[in-house]
């Protein structure tokens, strides 16, 4: 739960770093942008700008259940985020499953992957697909969604 975390604290505590000589210079207008930027940077790479995650059991047995791909990611992979930010609302109609909060979901991206943990891994009717096209995932959500 902490290892996703450290990368977010590391960029504010950055920005942090960054604007405090400036407050103490007398330079507060000067201090907002960089902070701002480091902030939200940190929220690009923290958990919250993905939908909640599933354990890799729960997100099968949906998948299962509705047909959707499910998708193995883990905190601050460029890839992921990319893939995220380019599903816009339709992301929150896959499942997710943060590799670093669920062994299993790990295991399955290395099964898939010749050992490797790498991300995303995006699992339609049962066949992995490493870092697919965002439209390629789209398009494989049911029209009706």
């Amino acid at each position: 739960m902490v290892r996703v975390w450290i990368l977010p604290a590391a960029f504010v505590a950055c920005g942090v770093l960054v604007a405090a000589p400036l407050l103490l210079h007398g330079s507060p207008g000067a201090a907002v942008p960089p902070l701002v930027a480091f902030v939200l940077v940190a929220w690009l790479n923290s958990p919250l700008l993905f939908p909640r995650s599933v354990g890799s059991a729960e997100a099968r047995r949906r998948s299962a259940t509705d047909g959707r791909p499910v998708v193995y990611w883990r905190p601050g992979c460029t890839y992921c985020m990319r893939l995220r930010i380019r599903l816009g609302r339709r992301a929150g109609r896959l499942h997710w499953v943060n590799i670093w909060r669920d062994p299993d979901g790990a295991a399955v991206v290395r099964a898939a992957n010749g050992g490797d943990e790498t991300v995303p891994t995006v699992v339609v009717a049962g066949r992995p697909h490493v870092n697919p096209d965002p439209g390629w995932v789209r398009a494989h959500l049911s029209p009706s969604e």
